[in-house]
């Protein structure tokens, strides 16, 4: 099974964890990411804190546990590659999600 697939299947909760250029932490919840290939994830992030630390320090990572009886789930170590700031892509790769199992 792919990761895109994983994560298209796999029901859960998502926190994303950042550091400033500090080292200061931050943890959110947050949806599970949209994958444009198998080694790049998408997220759609609000100007709050998360963001914040991602513009001085490129690094995080997605902590995801999965709804079952079991403790299981994926992480994630990321880095910043790019931000795009493009309300068509934002709604495209919303529609591509299925929250409907929310």
């Amino acid at each position: 099974m792919t990761i895109s697939e994983y994560f298209s299947t796999t029901n859960g909760h998502g926190v994303l964890a950042t550091a400033d250029n500090k080292g200061k932490v931050n943890a959110a919840v947050y949806s599970k990411p949209y994958f444009k290939d198998e080694k790049t994830a998408v997220f759609i992030m609000a100007e709050r804190l998360s963001y914040d630390n991602l513009k001085t320090n490129p690094y995080a990572m997605y902590l995801f546990i999965e709804s079952t009886s079991e403790w299981t789930g994926k992480r994630l170590y990321l880095k910043k590659i790019k931000e795009v700031d493009d309300q068509n892509l934002v709604t495209q790769v919303c529609q591509a999600c299925d929250y409907s199992h929310y």
